[in-house]
């Protein structure tokens, strides 16, 4: 009798230990030592997390446009990436994306949009789409923002979260950012986040006269040129080094 009801309590519990909820962690393994937090944020700590971003890694690390300040401070950078990396989604760190690409760090998606002076009538073109968050930033300031994407499920995903914040004056198309997009060239601005040996000559030549590219080059190494179109010449002048994905280029036959 005893043998009995034993049995019949640890069948209970198996029953119970089955019926509950899995707890396993979302967040992937990583080198950076960052530990998940017990809970994800509501919405307001991400909008606090946001502001705390401007103030402290921005503003108090140079990022003097306020136009570019303000742009930042809208655009949810927690709605680019991945639910299980959303939690880090405003620390100054790269966060991967998939496809062996990476959503730049705040501090570097300011800096480059700073130092390509946009303003509110200008149309810009960008390299590199990855997760839409640097258009998004663009398409704040900027009148029209076209975006070239070479992964094509990065460019549909870019599309996709653009259009549920309501982004109607940025463009995504599928292509080879190392070509361009003439179709809509000259561009007052163009900003390219991967990192080409070199310049490619497409980019210079539809970029308008006085107007500002911002752009990784080097392989290992690299630093953010800044180039100036005159009428008279090309003008290059090297910031601050950095890290970012190399340029993919699509296959010659």
């Amino acid at each position: 009798m005893n043998f009995g009801l034993a049995s019949i309590a640890l069948l209970l519990c198996c029953i119970l230990l089955m019926s509950l909820p899995s707890c396993a962690a979302e967040l992937p393994p990583n080198s950076s030592g960052l530990q998940r937090p017990k809970s994800s944020p509501a919405m307001k700590q991400f909008e606090l997390e946001r502001r705390e971003m401007v103030d402290y890694q921005l503003r108090d690390r140079g990022i003097q446009d306020e136009r570019v300040l303000t742009a930042m401070s809208k655009v949810p950078r927690h709605q680019f990436v991945g639910l299980s990396w959303r939690d880090f989604a405003y620390s100054d760190r790269p966060l991967p994306i998939g496809h062996q690409q990476t959503i730049s760090q705040p501090y570097i998606v300011a800096y480059m949009t700073e130092a390509a002076k946009i303003s509110t009538e200008d149309k810009v073109l960008e390299i590199g789409t990855g997760c839409g968050y640097q258009a998004a930033v663009l398409g704040e300031i900027a009148k029209q923002v076209y975006s070239i994407e070479i992964i094509p499920q990065l460019a549909a995903r870019a599309r996709q979260t653009l259009s549920q914040l309501g982004y109607e004056n940025i463009e995504v198309k599928t292509g080879d950012g190392y070509q361009g997009w003439s179709e809509h060239a000259p561009y007052d601005a163009i900003i390219v986040t991967a990192a080409p040996k070199h310049i490619p000559q497409p980019l210079i030549d539809q970029l308008a006269t006085n107007g500002k590219m911002v752009i990784p080059v080097g392989t290992w190494y690299q630093d953010i040129v800044v180039l100036t179109k005159t009428q008279e010449r090309v003008v290059k002048k090297k910031t601050i080094p950095v890290r970012f994905v190399p340029m993919i280029r699509k296959s010659r036959p």
